[in-house]
């Protein structure tokens, strides 16, 4: 199969759109950004705009998933496999990223930080579970593929839980949680 290649003019021009979301998001809420904005910020007319993103919305979430795929896949494809310390591991990396990312988001957008809140998870959340099952496939040649999907949902629901858990209810430090949660999220108390 051959590799096809992309325009650089099509990487440029969905770049130009991004970059004056980016801008435009600093300036309004997302509610109140319109296609006409995001156009005349990026020089662009709207048969351009859509011929790259069906709406804003798409937009926002290919700005978000770029970010999610690159920062957080990239350092998830490290872990090949499945234990104690792959779990502290990633939590404490998905701790660290969702604090990094919500400052720079809410510097630069804050007016719009919440629209992008429900992206933003569900974007972590598909790439754990996609780590999920590539470690729960390469380790249990004998699990069908459904029984990889659900243990990868709900592997990917738990931790992603829980960093939402000590973020919003817990006084532990993170490490101390993840310790804490481990045993239930491995199933050491079934």
């Amino acid at each position: 199969m051959l590799d096809k290649k992309v325009d650089p003019r099509v990487i440029r021009t969905r770049k130009l759109l991004v970059d004056a979301f980016t801008h435009l998001t600093n300036k309004k809420d997302f509610k109140d950004i319109t296609i006409k904005d995001i156009t005349d910020q990026a020089t662009v007319n709207r048969a351009t705009f859509y011929g790259h993103f069906e709406d804003k919305y798409e937009l926002m979430e290919s700005a978000i998933s770029e970010v999610i795929v690159e920062q957080v896949g990239g350092c998830l494809k490290n872990f090949n496999t499945l234990n104690k310390e792959t779990l502290v591991n990633i939590f404490m990396l998905l701790i660290t990223f969702q604090t990094d990312f919500e400052k720079e988001l809410t510097s630069q957008c804050k007016r719009s930080f919440h629209s992008f809140r429900y992206v933003f998870e569900s974007k972590i959340k598909f790439e754990l579970e996609k780590l999920f099952q590539s470690i729960l496939h390469n380790h249990n040649k004998n699990l069908d593929s459904e029984s990889i999907k659900v243990g990868a949902a709900v592997l990917s629901a738990s931790i992603f839980g829980a960093t939402l858990d000590w973020k919003l209810n817990s006084t532990l430090s993170a490490d101390q949680y993840i310790r804490y949660a481990i045993p239930y999220i491995s199933g050491e108390f079934l």
